[in-house]
């Protein structure tokens, strides 16, 4: 192509949304470097932080969610659902798109509805096991639908695995692991247990790993925490929690750092992880977030039934279940190489180029044919 291609990518909220989005971006960007990359997002979502970072422009649209009751907000929502899909529009207009990408999350139902009245052909990721209500609708008008994991239901369903940044694709656990363990400030060989809830936090988490330091660091085991933003652990002085054995952080931009440096990793669930828990061969114990519609759970089966992460209910994730379970677990290497081995047998990589290229070949297609617009 001649021209660069103009694609606008939506998605939002959470970093399990935002993350498989640039790493299409990025995959576009790779092939076609003046390809021209606009994304959608909302106010108050996580990709206001993101997606500068990452050096693409955000246009934010006005959110716009279904009310659950019979309430004032049911009688204004028609007016502001149409809001959102006018500036959608808009900007898929001022940025003479040529597809849009959408991941998920609020902003995407808006925009897909945008496209769909503009001719604007629609490719659609969806990252969990269970599809949200708006890559549901988006796939009824998409041109292609690339899925992590099998079974959706959604049509034109591909599974191609989960996009993921380039530094979590191509990483290496065994190589990088001394690079990793010195980012975090561990100078010794005592086995790393890293615990994450996420870019949000997970109260629950922390507060089973808050009573079990003790425990942890007698049975020779560093903890390093990631407790999310905002959720940092306190004493009963107000100081930032401090313990031997114990780093404390909020956020972590390299998790790369984070699958490498770990001997064993509790974390949630999410689709995001789970597939960059595979790739890393990182083994993991997974407490699903308790809310939802279940697809947390759902998104662990085929990890846990290949032997690479235990499975452990919020309710029941507990300082009894640690010193019963994780604390044995971390001192039997032979039981952590297996299920590394059980995740890596699992990882794919290339997710993110197989959606670039369908959406690449998509634009070039219209483009010879005239479709274009």
């Amino acid at each position: 192509m001649s021209e660069p291609i103009r694609l606008v990518v939506a998605g939002g909220g959470t970093a399990g949304h935002i993350s498989p989005m640039l790493a299409i971006a990025d995959a576009v960007k790779h092939e076609h470097p003046t390809a021209q990359i606009t994304a959608l997002g909302s106010p108050g979502g996580l990709e206001t932080k993101l997606v500068p970072e990452a050096g693409y422009p955000l246009e934010l649209i006005p959110k716009a969610p279904m009310p659950r009751s019979i309430n004032l907000d049911l009688i204004k929502f028609p007016f502001r659902f149409l809001k959102a899909i006018n500036r959608a529009k808009a900007v898929m207009r001022e940025s003479n798109a040529q597809a849009l990408l959408g991941v998920g999350g609020y902003v995407c139902t808006p925009a897909y509805l945008a496209a769909k009245k503009l001719g604007v052909p629609i490719f659609v990721h969806e990252a969990n096991s269970k599809a949200g209500m708006a890559n549901k609708l988006g796939a009824k008008h998409a041109v292609a639908v690339g899925t992590t994991f099998a079974g959706t239901g959604l049509p034109l369903e591909e599974q191609v695995g989960m996009p993921m940044r380039s530094n979590v694709a191509t990483m290496d656990r065994s190589s990088l692991r001394d690079e990793a363990r010195a980012h975090f400030g561990l100078t010794d060989e005592r086995p790393v247990l890293l615990v994450t809830g996420g870019s949000s936090g997970a109260l629950s988490l922390n507060t089973a790993i808050a009573q079990s330091l003790q425990e942890l660091n007698a049975a020779g085991i560093r903890t390093v925490h990631i407790t999310g933003r905002g959720k940092q652990l306190t004493d009963d002085a107000g100081m930032l929690l401090s313990h031997e054995g114990y780093t404390q952080v909020e956020y972590v931009d390299r998790m790369d750092y984070a699958y490498a440096a770990a001997d064993l990793m509790v974390c949630r669930s999410g689709a995001g992880t789970v597939c960059e828990l595979e790739v890393a061969g990182t083994p993991s114990v997974l407490v699903p977030l308790p809310i939802g519609n279940g697809e947390q759970k759902l998104n662990a089966q085929e990890l846990v039934q290949a032997g690479g992460a235990l499975l452990i209910d919020d309710k029941d994730f507990s300082a009894a279940y640690i010193g019963a379970n994780i604390i044995p677990l971390l001192t039997d290497q032979h039981k952590l190489e297996t299920m590394s081995h059980a995740a890596s047998s699992l990882g794919r990589r290339d997710a993110a180029q197989i959606m670039a290229q369908k959406i690449i070949t998509e634009v070039s297609s219209r483009v010879r044919s005239g479709q274009e617009g």
